[in-house]
C-alpha cells in the first residue's frame, strides 16, 4: 500500500483523499447524475464502489430499504470472489471472518440399512490448488458492508440512498437522456415520487427485476418444479460432520446440502422437499420451519437435529431463466446506437442456490461494468465500450445455467438412480474449477485480442482471469503475488517480462556496481542499462506518440491510466534497480517521487516463468481493469499493441 506520495500521511491510509464529487457531495439525491445504479445487491454495490474510484463521475446508488441489508440470502464465496476482494482492499479481513471449506463430505444411504445415512467419501474442496485464495461462507449482508465502507473511504465519497424504490423509466435525448421514475418508501417524503435524470442507469434489483421490465427484456428458461427449503439455524446435534460441508443423500426422504456458516456454531441446510405439481401454484412456499425442520430429521436419520434458534428460512423452487440481453439496445439496433440502460445479477440470470453461485457471478457482472462506464464517462474511452458488456456476459451467465442444471438435478436424484455410486463427488471434484469462477473465458473483442502470441504466455490465457503468482520486489526483497498489486482503480495492467538479455545485463550490472550506484540507487553519469528488447520496449512505451501512455492527460501521474511493471528472469539480489529503465520507476505525486515498487524477480522458489509457461524471449502480458488477460505479445510488437489500445481511445485524447 502507498500513501505518502503526496505527503506525510498519519490516518487510516484506507480513507483515500476526497476529490471531485467527493468534494463536496450533497446528502440528498441530486435531479442530475451519470450513472444511476437502482438495487444495493452484490453487483450494484461492486458497480458502485468501482465507480467511487472516478471521483469526475457522479454516481448514486439507490435502494427501496431503509437501510443496509441484516441477513442475506447468498453465503457462499468462490475463490475468483475472494481474489475480486484482494482488488478492493478487504480480502484478508473478510476470510479472517468467514468460515473456510476445505473439505466436502458425501453422506449416502447405509449399504446395511438403507433407512441409515453413513459417510461414504470426503474429498479436497481445492484438490488441485487452482487459486491462492480459499473458499469461503460468508453473509452477504457482510460483502456489502465492505464495499459500502469501500466507497465511502473512496474519493468520490459515495454511500447508498435509502429509501427510495424504482417504478419506471424512460429514454430521451439530451446530456441526461434516461429519466428515473422513484418513489420515496420510508421517511417523512414516503409515497411521493420524483424524477431523476441519468446519463447511464444500471438496474441490480433482483430477479423481479422493475429495470428489465422497462427496457423490455424477457426471461427465458424453466420452470423445476421442484422445491428445497433452507433455513440458517442453531442447533444441537450428533451428526458428526456438522462442521463440514456435506452432500446427504438419504434412501427414506431426500437430500440436503450442509454448508457451516461463519462465526464457528451457525449452519444453513438446504433440505430436499420434492417434486411439485404443476398445478401447485407456489403452495409449497407454504412449508413451515416446523416441517422442514421435521423433514431434515427425517433424512439425517439416525442422527438427530435440535433446533434452538433459526436467523432465516425460506422456501424456494428451482428456477433457471436467462434475460435475453443484459442491456436496453434491441438485437436490430447493435451497430447503430450505444446502451443507456444495464441490467446486473439475478435480474438477468436466476438459478439454484446450491452451486454458490448466484453472488459470485453477480459481482462479476459489476466489476465487467463498473470500470466501463468509469473509463466513457471520464473520457478515457468511446461509448462503443459498453456494448461489450452485454456481449461477455451473457456468455458467462447461459454456461453458469448449464452447469447449474446438472448440479442441481444431481442433487435432487435419489441414489439408486446414480449409474456410478461416486458419480455426485466425481463431478464435484472434476468441475471444481467452474463453480470457483476461473472457467470464464472472455472471445476475442476490441478488449480481448485474438491469441496470435498465445504460445509466449502458456499460463495467461487471452480472455481469462489473469492467474497470479509469486515474485519478489526487488527495491525491498519482499515476496509477494504479483497479481494482488492490481487494484480496483480502472486501470490496464501491462506486465513486461523481461528477456535473458535484459536479466543478464541486470546481473552484471549489479554484480559491479559504481561507488555512484551505492550511494544513490542510480546509474553514474555516462552509464546506461545494456540495449536489449526491455530497454527498447521501455523507450518506446515511455516516449512515443504511439504509446497508449501517451493518452494520459498532462498534468496526471505517468501511470495514472496504465500501470506498467517489469519482472526479471533473476532473483532480486541480481537486479539492480539503478539501471532499470525510467518507464519502470515512474515518478509520481506532487514531489514528482519515484515509484521503486514496479519492479519484480523471480521467486527462486517459484519461478513465474516455469509457473506460467512464460517465453524466456520475452512477453508483454496487458491485463484488464477487471482483472482478465486482454493480450499476449512479444516485447518487439510495439505497433500491435498501439493498434489494439488505439480503438480504446477516444481520439480527442490523443491528439
Amino acid at each position: 500500500m502507498q500513501f505518502h506520495h503526496h505527503g506525510y500521511v498519519s490516518v487510516d491510509p484506507r480513507v483515500q483523499p476526497a476529490s471531485g464529487v467527493g468534494l463536496d457531495r450533497p446528502a440528498e439525491l441530486p435531479d442530475e447524475v451519470d450513472v444511476l445504479i437502482v438495487g444495493t445487491g452484490p453487483a450494484g454495490m461492486l458497480t458502485a464502489a468501482q465507480l467511487s474510484r472516478f471521483p469526475g463521475v457522479t454516481t448514486r446508488i439507490v435502494e427501496r430499504r431503509p437501510g443496509r441489508l441484516v441477513i442475506g440470502q447468498a453465503d457462499g464465496i468462490q475463490a475468483r470472489s475472494v481474489e475480486t476482494f484482494q482488488a478492493f482492499g478487504f480480502a484478508e479481513r473478510i476470510i479472517a471472518e468467514a468460515y473456510r471449506i476445505t473439505e466436502m463430505a458425501f453422506w449416502k444411504p447405509d449399504p446395511a440399512d438403507h433407512s441409515r445415512i453413513a459417510r461414504a467419501a470426503r474429498t479436497t474442496d481445492d484438490p488441485t490448488g487452482i487459486s491462492e485464495f480459499p473458499h469461503l461462507i460468508v453473509n452477504q449482508a457482510r460483502v456489502l458492508d465492505y464495499f459500502a465502507e469501500y466507497m465511502a473511504n473512496a474519493p468520490a465519497r459515495m454511500s447508498p440512498d435509502f429509501g427510495y424504490e424504482f417504478r419506471s423509466l424512460e429514454i430521451g435525448d439530451g446530456d441526461y437522456p434516461v429519466a428515473v421514475r422513484l418513489v420515496h418508501t420510508s421517511g417523512p417524503d414516503e409515497g411521493k415520487t420524483r424524477v431523476v435524470r441519468a446519463r447511464y442507469v444500471v438496474g441490480a434489483d433482483g430477479a423481479r427485476s422493475k429495470v428489465r421490465d422497462s427496457i423490455g427484456c424477457t426471461m427465458a428458461g424453466d420452470q423445476a418444479h421442484h422445491a428445497w427449503g433452507v433455513m440458517d439455524v442453531l442447533a444441537v446435534t450428533d451428526f458428526p460432520d456438522i462442521r463440514t460441508k456435506c452432500a446427504i443423500q438419504s434412501g427414506a426422504g431426500g437430500s440436503i446440502l450442509l454448508i457451516p456458516r461463519e462465526g464457528g456454531h451457525l449452519f444453513r441446510m438446504y433440505v430436499d422437499l420434492g417434486d411439485v405439481a404443476p398445478e401447485d401454484h407456489g403452495a409449497v412456499r407454504s412449508t413451515t420451519i416446523e416441517q422442514i425442520i421435521d423433514h431434515a430429521n427425517t433424512i439425517l436419520h439416525p442422527y438427530t437435529l435440535d433446533v434452538r434458534n433459526v436467523a432465516w428460512h425460506s422456501v424456494y423452487e428451482v428456477a433457471h431463466r436467462l434475460t435475453d440481453r443484459f442491456d436496453d439496445v434491441l438485437p436490430d439496433q447493435r451497430g447503430t446506437r450505444t446502451p443507456r440502460v444495464f441490467i446486473t445479477g439475478d435480474a438477468c440470470h436466476t438459478h439454484s442456490a446450491k452451486a454458490g453461485q448466484g453472488m459470485n457471478v453477480s459481482l462479476q457482472d459489476g466489476f465487467n461494468l463498473g470500470w466501463k462506464l468509469g473509463h466513457v464517462l471520464e473520457g478515457r474511452s468511446p461509448a462503443s465500450l459498453l456494448a461489450t458488456y452485454s456481449a461477455e456476459r451473457q456468455v458467462v451467465a447461459k454456461n453458469l445455467i448449464d452447469f447449474d442444471k446438472e448440479w442441481s438435478t444431481m442433487m435432487a436424484k435419489k441414489p439408486e438412480e446414480f449409474a456410478n455410486p461416486s458419480e455426485l463427488e466425481d463431478f464435484y471434484v472434476s468441475t471444481a474449477e467452474f463453480p470457483a469462477g476461473f472457467m470464464t473465458q472472455y472471445t476475442p473483442s476490441m478488449i480481448t485480442a485474438e491469441p496470435v502470441h498465445q504460445h509466449l504466455a502458456a499460463g495467461f490465457p487471452i480472455g481469462k482471469r489473469f492467474k497470479s503468482a509469486p515474485v519478489v520486489r526487488v527495491c525491498d526483497g519482499n515476496p509477494m503475488h504479483l497479481g494482488h498489486h492490481a487494484t480496483a482503480d480502472g486501470r490496464w495492467r501491462i506486465y513486461v517480462f523481461a528477456d535473458a538479455a535484459a536479466s543478464d545485463a541486470a546481473t552484471s550490472s549489479a554484480e559491479q556496481p559504481t561507488a555512484g550506484q551505492q550511494d544513490a540507487g542510480q546509474p553514474t553519469a555516462g552509464q546506461h542499462a545494456p540495449p536489449s528488447s526491455v530497454s527498447g520496449f521501455a523507450e518506446w512505451i515511455a516516449n512515443s506518440p504511439e504509446s497508449p501512455l501517451a493518452a494520459t492527460p498532462s498534468g496526471a501521474d505517468r501511470d495514472a491510466w496504465f500501470d506498467v511493471k517489469v519482472i526479471y528472469q533473476q532473483d532480486h539480489t541480481n537486479v539492480d534497480i539503478g539501471a532499470v529503465p525510467a518507464a519502470f520507476k515512474p515518478s509520481v505525486g506532487p514531489f514528482q517521487l519515484t515509484d521503486y515498487e514496479k519492479v519484480y524477480a523471480t521467486d527462486p522458489a517459484a519461478d513465474i516463468f516455469e509457473l506460467r509457461g512464460l517465453d524466456r524471449g520475452g512477453v508483454v502480458v496487458v491485463v484488464r481493469p477487471d482483472q482478465y488477460v486482454a493480450n499476449v505479445l512479444p516485447l518487439d510488437a510495439t505497433a500491435e499493441l498501439a493498434a489494439f489500445f488505439a480503438p480504446l481511445q477516444r481520439p480527442a485524447i490523443r491528439q
